[in-house]
């Protein structure tokens, strides 16, 4: 299924956890923060959006809507909760 984000809005793919640290130690997953970094999937038609696909962008933790699409997490934001540009 292919998603057109309406607007000022932004569709986005969250990062993978890391389960491990860098000293090496596991940690379960009912002990993982969510992340906040995501990559950019498509974009709206608000010419006021400076993000374009491809990028990685940090956003507000509880924002946005979350869905599934063929088994892959999805989040769609409010251009307004993308907080920076990772890059």
């Amino acid at each position: 299924m292919k998603i057109n984000p309406l607007g000022d809005r932004v569709l986005v793919k969250a990062k993978a956890v890391e389960e491990k640290t860098a000293s090496g130690i596991y940690i379960p997953q009912t002990a993982q923060e969510k992340t906040q970094i995501a990559t950019v999937v498509a974009i709206g038609d608000d010419e006021s959006i400076k993000v374009k696909v491809g990028d990685e962008v940090i956003h507000d933790k509880y924002a946005g809507t979350q869905f599934k699409d063929n088994g892959e997490e999805y989040l769609i934001l409010n251009y307004a909760d993308i907080l920076a540009v990772i890059g």
